[in-house]
């Protein structure tokens, strides 16, 4: 899913990170501390900033490679107990019809 490598500490501090797994996106910001992290996993296909805020679960860590690695865990974690929510996201996400009229 992601590799620890990917995410180093010192660039989280700088940049939001975000990606996806099988359905499951996620989103990682640095608190305003710089001190702490905070990870959110909501289902595709919309960016963070479009998904609805009761479609978001998140969680917070210190910001140190034992953080991540705990981050890490949370997230696999987060799939595998959910594992049927995103599956459903995947594959309704090529399905999901714009209503706007132009």
């Amino acid at each position: 899913m992601i590799d620890k490598k990917l995410i180093p500490v010192g660039g989280l501090k700088k940049e939001p990170f975000s990606g996806g797994h099988h359905g499951m996106r996620y989103f990682f910001r640095s608190d305003e501390s710089k001190e702490s992290f905070t990870v959110f996993v909501y289902p595709e296909p919309w960016s963070f900033e479009q998904t609805p805020e009761d479609e978001k679960v998140s969680a917070s860590f210190p910001m140190s490679d034992e953080g991540m690695d705990a981050a890490i865990a949370w997230l696999f974690e987060m799939y595998e107990t959910q594992k049927e929510i995103w599956n459903t996201a995947q594959k309704n996400c090529m399905h999901i019809v714009n209503t706007k009229k132009l």
